[in-house]
Protein backbone atom coordinates (compact mmCIF):
# COMPACT_ATOMS: atom_id res chain seq x y z
CA UNK A 1 0.00 0.00 0.00
CA UNK A 2 0.71 3.74 -0.59
CA UNK A 3 1.54 6.85 1.39
CA UNK A 4 0.86 10.41 -0.73
CA UNK A 5 2.23 13.16 0.63
CA UNK A 6 2.05 16.18 -0.18
CA UNK A 7 3.42 19.55 0.72
CA UNK A 8 1.89 22.64 0.99
CA UNK A 9 1.71 26.50 1.62
CA UNK A 10 -0.92 28.88 -0.37
CA UNK A 11 -2.98 26.31 -2.41
CA UNK A 12 -6.45 27.42 -1.48
CA UNK A 13 -7.26 27.42 -5.64
CA UNK A 14 -5.86 24.06 -6.28
CA UNK A 15 -5.59 22.07 -3.46
CA UNK A 16 -9.18 20.78 -3.94
CA UNK A 17 -9.18 19.88 -7.54
CA UNK A 18 -5.97 18.03 -6.89
CA UNK A 19 -6.80 15.88 -3.86
CA UNK A 20 -10.59 14.99 -5.86
CA UNK A 21 -9.01 14.53 -8.63
CA UNK A 22 -6.60 11.64 -7.20
CA UNK A 23 -9.69 9.98 -5.39
CA UNK A 24 -10.97 9.47 -8.68
CA UNK A 25 -8.10 7.61 -10.53
CA UNK A 26 -6.53 5.18 -8.13
CA UNK A 27 -6.69 1.48 -8.48
CA UNK A 28 -7.38 0.86 -4.71
CA UNK A 29 -3.57 0.99 -3.19
CA UNK A 30 -3.97 4.29 -1.24
CA UNK A 31 -4.01 4.21 2.02
CA UNK A 32 -3.80 7.38 3.26
CA UNK A 33 -3.36 11.19 1.91
CA UNK A 34 -1.01 13.38 3.86
CA UNK A 35 -1.27 16.25 3.56
CA UNK A 36 1.06 18.85 5.49
CA UNK A 37 1.11 22.70 6.22
CA UNK A 38 3.68 25.15 5.79
CA UNK A 39 2.05 28.01 7.81
CA UNK A 40 -0.41 28.85 5.27
CA UNK A 41 -2.04 32.39 5.24
CA UNK A 42 -4.82 31.95 2.77
CA UNK A 43 -7.88 29.03 3.08
CA UNK A 44 -6.14 26.63 2.56
CA UNK A 45 -5.89 25.08 5.95
CA UNK A 46 -9.62 25.49 6.38
CA UNK A 47 -10.64 23.17 2.63
CA UNK A 48 -8.20 20.67 3.96
CA UNK A 49 -9.62 20.77 7.39
CA UNK A 50 -13.34 20.09 5.62
CA UNK A 51 -11.66 17.05 3.66
CA UNK A 52 -12.04 14.14 6.38
CA UNK A 53 -10.47 11.86 4.10
CA UNK A 54 -6.84 13.15 4.28
CA UNK A 55 -4.87 13.56 7.41
CA UNK A 56 -3.61 16.97 7.79
CA UNK A 57 -0.61 18.36 9.94
CA UNK A 58 1.72 21.08 10.02
CA UNK A 59 5.27 21.68 10.34
CA UNK A 60 7.49 25.25 9.66
CA UNK A 61 7.79 26.13 6.67
CA UNK A 62 10.33 24.17 4.11
CA UNK A 63 9.53 21.26 1.48
CA UNK A 64 11.99 18.79 3.27
CA UNK A 65 10.78 19.32 6.65
CA UNK A 66 7.05 19.14 5.38
CA UNK A 67 7.78 15.87 3.76
CA UNK A 68 9.66 14.02 6.39
CA UNK A 69 7.12 15.55 8.89
CA UNK A 70 4.99 13.67 6.68
CA UNK A 71 7.03 10.45 6.44
CA UNK A 72 7.52 10.11 9.99
CA UNK A 73 3.71 9.18 10.28
CA UNK A 74 2.51 7.69 7.70
CA UNK A 75 1.88 3.72 7.62
CA UNK A 76 2.71 2.21 4.39
CA UNK A 77 5.58 0.50 2.90
CA UNK A 78 6.11 2.90 -0.03
CA UNK A 79 6.11 6.68 0.13
CA UNK A 80 4.77 9.05 -2.63
CA UNK A 81 5.85 12.32 -2.35
CA UNK A 82 3.44 14.68 -4.76
CA UNK A 83 3.69 18.18 -5.25
CA UNK A 84 0.40 19.86 -4.63
CA UNK A 85 -0.08 21.44 -8.73
CA UNK A 86 1.36 17.79 -9.89
CA UNK A 87 -1.49 15.39 -11.45
CA UNK A 88 -0.30 11.35 -11.99
CA UNK A 89 -1.45 9.63 -14.40
CA UNK A 90 -4.26 7.37 -14.29
CA UNK A 91 -3.45 4.04 -12.19
CA UNK A 92 -0.58 5.64 -11.13
CA UNK A 93 -0.64 3.53 -7.99
CA UNK A 94 -0.69 0.20 -9.93
CA UNK A 95 2.49 1.26 -11.73
CA UNK A 96 4.17 2.22 -8.43
CA UNK A 97 3.01 -0.78 -6.80
CA UNK A 98 4.25 -2.69 -9.97
CA UNK A 99 7.30 -0.77 -10.02
CA UNK A 100 8.63 -1.91 -6.56
CA UNK A 101 7.33 -5.52 -7.01
CA UNK A 102 10.02 -5.77 -9.76
CA UNK A 103 12.71 -4.55 -7.21
CA UNK A 104 13.09 -1.09 -7.70
CA UNK A 105 13.67 0.87 -4.75
CA UNK A 106 12.29 4.69 -6.19
CA UNK A 107 11.23 5.98 -8.83
CA UNK A 108 9.23 8.51 -10.87
CA UNK A 109 7.06 9.46 -13.14
CA UNK A 110 8.00 11.38 -16.84
CA UNK A 111 6.96 14.86 -17.30
CA UNK A 112 4.94 17.32 -19.23
CA UNK A 113 4.41 21.03 -18.43
CA UNK A 114 0.50 22.49 -19.05
CA UNK A 115 2.39 24.85 -21.03
CA UNK A 116 3.08 24.63 -24.84
CA UNK A 117 6.29 26.43 -24.52
CA UNK A 118 8.67 24.51 -26.99
CA UNK A 119 11.53 24.51 -24.38
CA UNK A 120 9.11 23.10 -21.73
CA UNK A 121 7.53 20.48 -24.29
CA UNK A 122 11.52 19.45 -24.90
CA UNK A 123 12.19 19.39 -21.22
CA UNK A 124 9.46 16.86 -20.48
CA UNK A 125 10.38 15.09 -23.32
CA UNK A 126 13.89 15.03 -21.45
CA UNK A 127 12.44 12.74 -18.44
CA UNK A 128 12.47 10.07 -20.39
CA UNK A 129 16.13 9.72 -19.73
CA UNK A 130 16.87 8.00 -16.46
CA UNK A 131 19.77 9.82 -14.86
CA UNK A 132 19.58 11.96 -11.78
CA UNK A 133 20.41 14.91 -13.87
CA UNK A 134 16.87 14.86 -15.79
CA UNK A 135 15.24 14.17 -12.72
CA UNK A 136 12.78 17.03 -10.03
CA UNK A 137 10.57 17.31 -7.77
CA UNK A 138 7.69 18.14 -10.02
CA UNK A 139 7.94 14.87 -11.29
CA UNK A 140 6.82 13.19 -7.90
CA UNK A 141 9.07 10.80 -5.94
CA UNK A 142 7.90 7.18 -4.79
CA UNK A 143 10.30 5.26 -2.05
CA UNK A 144 10.26 2.28 0.19
CA UNK A 145 10.05 3.59 3.88
CA UNK A 146 12.58 1.55 4.52
CA UNK A 147 14.78 2.82 2.32
CA UNK A 148 13.82 6.23 2.49
CA UNK A 149 14.96 6.10 6.06
CA UNK A 150 18.11 4.50 5.24
CA UNK A 151 18.88 7.60 3.61
CA UNK A 152 18.31 9.71 6.21
CA UNK A 153 15.22 11.36 3.93
CA UNK A 154 15.07 14.58 3.01
CA UNK A 155 18.26 17.16 3.88
CA UNK A 156 15.96 19.89 6.00
CA UNK A 157 19.24 21.87 5.44
CA UNK A 158 18.00 22.47 1.72
CA UNK A 159 15.40 24.88 1.37
CA UNK A 160 15.63 24.54 -2.46
CA UNK A 161 17.13 21.35 -4.48
CA UNK A 162 16.52 19.05 -1.82
CA UNK A 163 14.42 16.98 -4.20
CA UNK A 164 17.76 16.47 -6.30
CA UNK A 165 19.75 16.00 -3.26
CA UNK A 166 17.69 12.84 -2.25
CA UNK A 167 17.61 11.78 -5.80
CA UNK A 168 21.35 11.77 -6.08
CA UNK A 169 21.30 9.30 -3.10
CA UNK A 170 18.79 7.42 -3.64
CA UNK A 171 20.52 6.43 -7.48
CA UNK A 172 23.56 5.39 -5.61
CA UNK A 173 22.05 3.26 -3.42
CA UNK A 174 18.58 1.69 -5.37
CA UNK A 175 17.65 0.59 -8.89
CA UNK A 176 15.57 3.57 -9.77
CA UNK A 177 12.58 3.37 -11.91
CA UNK A 178 11.29 5.72 -14.66
CA UNK A 179 7.62 5.27 -15.36
CA UNK A 180 7.18 5.57 -19.07
CA UNK A 181 3.67 7.71 -18.00
CA UNK A 182 3.52 11.15 -18.01
CA UNK A 183 2.56 13.34 -15.10
CA UNK A 184 1.07 16.77 -15.66
CA UNK A 185 2.46 19.73 -13.66
CA UNK A 186 1.75 23.24 -13.28
CA UNK A 187 4.18 25.57 -15.20
CA UNK A 188 3.27 28.04 -13.31
CA UNK A 189 6.70 29.73 -11.64
CA UNK A 190 7.78 29.72 -15.12
CA UNK A 191 5.16 31.58 -16.42
CA UNK A 192 5.81 34.54 -13.38
CA UNK A 193 9.49 34.66 -13.46
CA UNK A 194 9.76 34.06 -17.37
CA UNK A 195 11.00 30.48 -18.75
CA UNK A 196 14.37 31.44 -19.69
CA UNK A 197 14.96 33.45 -16.69
CA UNK A 198 14.13 30.66 -14.53
CA UNK A 199 15.66 28.05 -16.99
CA UNK A 200 18.82 30.31 -15.66
CA UNK A 201 18.59 30.54 -12.39
CA UNK A 202 18.44 26.28 -11.82
CA UNK A 203 21.07 26.45 -13.95
CA UNK A 204 23.22 28.15 -11.65
CA UNK A 205 22.21 27.00 -8.91
CA UNK A 206 23.19 23.58 -9.94
CA UNK A 207 26.43 25.55 -10.99
CA UNK A 208 26.34 26.61 -7.79
CA UNK A 209 26.06 23.20 -6.02
CA UNK A 210 28.58 21.61 -8.26
CA UNK A 211 31.27 23.98 -6.90
CA UNK A 212 30.55 23.59 -3.42
CA UNK A 213 27.80 25.99 -2.29
CA UNK A 214 26.28 25.53 0.86
CA UNK A 215 22.53 25.00 1.41
CA UNK A 216 22.04 28.62 2.66
CA UNK A 217 24.14 29.88 -0.33
CA UNK A 218 21.66 28.37 -2.44
CA UNK A 219 18.56 29.22 -0.95
CA UNK A 220 19.86 32.75 -0.59
CA UNK A 221 20.80 32.96 -3.79
CA UNK A 222 17.01 31.69 -5.10
CA UNK A 223 15.02 33.96 -2.89
CA UNK A 224 17.15 37.05 -4.09
CA UNK A 225 16.41 35.85 -8.02
CA UNK A 226 12.77 34.48 -7.20
CA UNK A 227 11.80 38.07 -5.70
CA UNK A 228 13.21 40.10 -8.52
Amino acid sequence: MISIIIPVFNEEQRIQNMLHYLKQITRGFINEIIVIDGGSTDGTVSILEADKDIILISSPKGRARQMNAGAKIAKSETLYFLHADSYPPENFDQLIIDSIKNGYGAGCFMLRFDNGHWWLRLMGRLTVINHRYCRGGDQSLFVSRKLFWELGGYDEKFIVYEDNDLIKRLYVHSRFKVIRKRLVTSARLYEKIGVWNLQLIYIRIYWKKWQGSKPEELYQYYKHKISL
